[in-house]
């Protein structure tokens, strides 16, 4: 089995939990935070959509400038509502799904950057990368959008429990 296969089913799991702690979110509590030097349940959870669309980038490409010297900076979606959220991360997770079949194992060994202003700021291989800023990192803001919604009274099961 490839390992992109094994990613896709393993993208897969993880991407349920999220959907699952997603379909949480109160639209009326969007714009919380605990205190104001924390971002908002909706800057974390559009964060959350947005890590599930690395995966075609991260695959596809060598690196990934940001903010390119004379070119346009990357500007994070707003989303504002639940259903805007939901429909980005089906989406998403459809085309990483998609982007990791058939991908040989050589591919994944290959290196890839993120950089900013042209600066190389990590370049690290990309079956690394998708391990650690894809998997680990949605796993990480999972664990923050869970506290958050806590804190703001909303009350759910484990997202672990069926």
């Amino acid at each position: 089995m490839l390992i992109s296969e094994q990613m896709a089913a393993e993208l897969a799991g993880e991407a349920a939990m999220t959907r699952k702690l997603l379909t949480r979110i109160p639209d009326n509590l969007m714009a919380w935070k605990p205190t104001d030097e924390l971002h908002t349940i909706s800057w974390n959870a559009t964060h959350l959509v947005e890590i599930v669309q690395w995966v075609p980038g991260i695959l596809s490409e060598n690196e990934f400038d940001f903010a390119p010297v004379g070119g346009q900076p990357y500007v994070a979606p707003e989303m504002t509502n639940l259903n805007q959220l939901l429909d980005s991360f089906d989406d998403g997770l459809t085309k990483a799904i998609a982007a990791l079949q058939g991908v040989p194992d050589a591919v994944m060994d290959e290196p890839w950057s993120l950089k900013m202003g042209g600066q190389t700021l990590f370049t690290m291989k990309k079956g690394d990368c998708l391990r650690k800023w894809v998997f680990c990192h949605s796993a990480h803001h999972r664990g923050i959008l869970s506290a958050y919604l806590r804190i703001a009274g909303v009350q759910f099961p484990s997202i672990y429990e069926e």
